[in-house]
């Protein structure tokens, strides 16, 4: 297939070639990987400027992605991939192979910069999402930055560089820059733009952004960074988002309340911290869909409203493919349960898959399967399913806008064959699910939406008991 960029993805491919470490903030559907592609070509083999090039990204990704991408269009067909995946001894035979690209994926970074020492090869390196490279505590980010100064050009990819907030830029800037922008040390950055939130104990939980922190940074960066939202250039379909209440009924309910009062009675509110509330929070939205893992581990469910409602939406959606986001394994195994029933004795079964990998996508794609499960930290980067159908069903909510706006983007994206994509959420009422929906719903930060409403929970569960 001939690649004819858009105006956009010229003005990448450019500053690409044009700066030598770079920062790429496309939303999805951009193309960021053909650009990317395109840019290493031309600097290889028109400029010769590259010899080796490291492509680093999520295991999926690295798996397919890039390597169906290089070989859909003629003028990237002819660079050679090796995938440093696997066991050491597959790993080490991919290095040892002739390419243009090596691809790894992010765990295998620590291990790589070990094995390489003193001999770092790589002279260009690509980081495909590079907010997984967003803690400057983590190893990886250590070892990268460890021979930054050996990598002479660096493109960092994501459609999302601060998730969780504004401070998730500085282990990124830093790895282009070396901490000329945002400072040599985190805590410099974080003194100079942010204040302390949270304290208990003498213990600071959470910073706050100061008053114009956003628009210093983005100047700052302004220079290496280029920042594009998909509305702004591509045609996409409508998005409509459809919220289905989810009721328990009166035992449901009653074991809810009675569940959430004994999880939270005992919690102090003041001193919460984010770990103890994402626990909190994971074992609440695990009761919303029906089903808890018990201290022993064992799968204990609770209910059946929440599968329910998830069948009649399929009836309701007449035969039209459905993409199934899940929370927990459990919550794939009580689908499956019930979609086997749900077939037996129909002469129009629906043909069910779990999304594993390469085949399941293609399937997908092209209209085998009729209900894909996929749990969306599987899926979230690299996977082009478009043309498999227009239903995004979320069975299982999460607080992560990351995986949440990914998830919906397999299907919301440039390419697609339909006019309409639907996202149906299913929302279990007055419970967390409620939470975690209005989050969705405002766009507001993570991590204070999470720590306000299981504050306002635990408040009026002590309240009910006094």
């Amino acid at each position: 297939m001939e690649f004819k960029p858009h105006g956009y993805q010229k003005h990448c491919i450019e500053k690409i070639i044009e700066i030598k470490k770079i920062g790429l903030f496309l939303d999805m559907g951009l193309g960021k990987t053909i650009t990317t592609l395109t840019a290493v070509k031309e600097l290889k083999y028109n400029r010769f400027e590259v010899r080796k090039v490291l492509v680093i990204a999520p295991k999926k990704v690295a798996e397919g992605t890039w390597s169906k991408e290089k070989d859909k269009w003629e003028h990237t067909q002819m660079l050679r991939v090796s995938q440093v995946l696997g066991s050491q001894t597959k790993r080490i035979r991919a290095l040892n192979t002739p390419a243009d690209i090596y691809i790894t994926n992010r765990e295998n970074v620590v291990w790589l910069v070990d094995y390489y020492r003193n001999s770092w090869p790589f002279d260009m390196v690509v980081i495909d999402e590079s907010s997984s490279f967003k803690s400057h505590k983590a190893k990886r980010f250590k070892a990268l930055a460890g021979v930054g100064t050996r990598i002479n050009r660096l493109v960092e990819l994501t459609g999302t560089p601060s998730p969780n907030g504004l401070d998730d830029l500085w282990a990124q800037i830093y790895l282009l820059d070396g901490g000329e922008r945002l400072g040599k040390r985190y805590t410099q950055f974080r003194e100079r733009y942010f204040d302390p939130g949270e304290r208990g104990n003498n213990v600071v939980y959470n910073y706050k952004a100061k008053p114009g922190t956003e628009e210093s940074i983005l100047q700052k960066i302004s220079d290496i960074c280029i920042s594009m939202k998909a509305e702004d250039y591509l045609q996409l379909p409508d998005f409509i988002q459809h919220e289905i209440p989810v009721m328990l009924d009166p035992k449901a309910k009653k074991a809810y309340d009675q569940f959430e009062r004994d999880l939270l009675l005992e919690v102090d509110e003041d001193i919460i911290t984010a770990g103890t509330a994402g626990v909190l929070v994971g074992k609440l939205l695990q009761f919303c869909n029906g089903a808890v893992y018990g201290n022993d581990g064992k799968v204990v469910p609770v209910h059946d409203c929440k599968l329910e409602a998830y069948t009649e939406l399929l009836e309701q959606l007449n035969g039209e493919h459905c993409l199934t986001f899940y929370g927990y394994q459990h919550d794939k195994d009580r689908i499956l349960e019930r979609l086997e029933k749900y077939n037996r004795g129909r002469a129009d079964k629906l043909r069910v898959r779990v999304y594993k990998g390469v085949e399941d996508e293609e399937a997908w794609n092209a209209g085998e399967v009729d209900v894909l499960l996929v749990h969306p930290a599987s899926c979230a980067y690299g996977l082009n399913l478009q043309a498999g159908g227009r239903h995004v069903v979320w069975y299982g909510l999460n607080w992560s806008f990351e995986l949440n706006d990914q998830g919906n983007c397999r299907l919301y994206r440039q390419g697609s064959p339909y006019e309409k994509v639907f996202v149906h959420y299913l929302i279990v009422q007055g419970c967390e699910d409620e939470d975690v929906m209005a989050t969705i719903r405002d766009r507001a930060d993570t991590h204070e939406a999470v720590m306000r409403a299981l504050k306002a929970r635990i408040r009026k569960v002590k309240e009910s008991v006094a």
